[in-house]
């Protein structure tokens, strides 16, 4: 198996400068900055289920109980839950239109003034003080220190690079196949050694490059299970095992460290090999497994974290490779070589069809869990891990074909 050309050797630090590590910096803690002030509020929601409803024996308030009780809010902590899942289904649905317009507008706009917005306009309206001070600074630092082209710092732009080092950036989804079935008003290629610069993909045509639909379903099946343990997690811990609320909170960390872990080692792979469906199906069928483990995790913080972590690396590995590198080549595939003015847009349509997703998810979960109980919660997670893993198959079965195909003209000409 050959190595990538961004892996040989000597090539891979030779083509980084601090100009990509600042704005690799940047990128990474502005979303992690957006990324707790979401996570905040799930790690509060027993709390609010307290506060919501209070009875004789809640001690989250110190007021006399009958006027605690008669400013409640819900009669039972189970229509609590449920009204906890709808917030969740709100939001969920305006992060998938924001997806959507963030998408098409960031393909003609300035990035840098439209994330730093974005962080800052977000600041304002969310509820948690901290996190949301330090998300308007981090706003503010993106303004000003990020570059979003190299023609910022005078050096040429992504369409003028020189075609000889084309391999070393070739997206490891190829279209070129599937040309025919998609409007020819948007390719961009001028020949063979140049091209030229093309104005911003409109939706439609965006919808129509190879992969994008399929990627897009099997996101919102994918995202539906990853943002449910994003959003329930500690609450699941809490309520179930009765472990106090903070201890639940620290405790949910591992499930994002498997998914860091899973999302590195998986896009590694994948590189290696230059198909990204087979990582994904093997990565999901493992997932399975890793649900039906972590269903049945015993009364113990240690083992439960242990199946938490392994569970994230098979969930949350594949949805930040989905949204990340798969949208990122589907976005520089052949028939948008050499245009940025895609990314964006196919970047926005996987996303928000996930977020569409995931925000159906978020109701079901609480309907479910007061209906039939936290075990029928992870059966749903199983059937929609599945719904995943059925709708690339048709990609799968194309990689696979490839891989076969390569092996064997190797053999061949050894």
């Amino acid at each position: 198996m050959a190595w990538p050309a961004g892996f040989r050797r000597g090539t891979l630090i030779s083509q980084f400068s601090h100009h990509h590590v600042v704005v690799f910096l940047l990128t990474f803690f502005s979303y992690s900055l957006l990324h707790a002030s979401r996570k905040t509020f799930s790690n509060v929601k027993v709390s609010i289920s307290r506060q919501w409803t209070p009875t004789a024996f809640n001690k989250s308030a110190e007021l006399p109980v009958e006027i605690w009780s008669s400013n409640r809010l819900f009669p039972s902590a189970e229509e609590a839950t449920l009204f906890l899942g709808t917030l969740d289904t709100i939001f969920l649905f305006s992060y998938a239109v924001g997806l959507f317009i963030s998408g098409i507008v960031g393909d003609r706009l300035n990035l840098r003034g439209f994330l730093s917005f974005g962080m800052c306009s977000s600041a304002l309206v969310y509820a948690f003080l901290v996190t949301a001070s330090v998300q308007f600074a981090g706003g503010i630092v993106i303004f000003f220190g990020l570059l979003v082209s190299p023609e910022e710092i005078g050096l040429p732009g992504v369409e003028a690079e020189d075609t000889l080092e084309e391999d070393s950036h070739r997206p490891l989804i190829n279209g070129a196949e599937d040309e025919d079935e998609c409007e020819p008003g948007y390719s961009v290629q001028a020949g063979d050694a140049a091209v030229t610069q093309v104005k911003a993909i409109s939706f439609s045509q965006a919808c129509c490059l190879p992969g994008v639909i399929l990627y897009s379903l099997a996101y919102a099946c994918l995202k539906l299970v990853n943002y449910s343990f994003f959003f329930w997690l500690p609450f699941y811990l809490s309520n179930n095992f009765e472990w106090k609320e903070a201890e639940a909170d620290q405790l949910s960390i591992w499930y994002d460290v498997g998914g860091i872990i899973g999302g590195t080692l998986q896009g590694f792979i994948s590189d290696l090999l230059q198909k990204r469906a087979p990582v994904l199906a093997l990565s999901l069928l493992l997932a399975t497994g890793a649900l039906v483990g972590y269903s049945r995790s015993p009364d113990d913080k240690s083992v439960n974290a242990l199946l938490m972590a392994v569970t994230g690396f098979f969930i949350g590995g594949p949805s930040n490779m989905i949204s990340s590198a798969i949208s990122a080549d589907l976005g520089r595939q052949e028939l948008v070589r050499g245009s940025s003015e895609a990314l964006a847009t196919v970047t926005g349509i996987i996303d928000g069809t996930g977020s569409v997703g995931a925000a159906v998810g978020q109701f079901l979960v609480s309907l479910i869990q007061d209906k039939l109980g936290w075990m029928w919660v992870f059966y749903f997670f199983i059937l929609m891990t599945g719904c995943t893993i059925a709708f690339i198959s048709p990609l799968i079965v194309r990689e696979v074909g490839h891989l076969v195909q390569r092996r064997q003209a190797r053999t061949l000409n050894d």
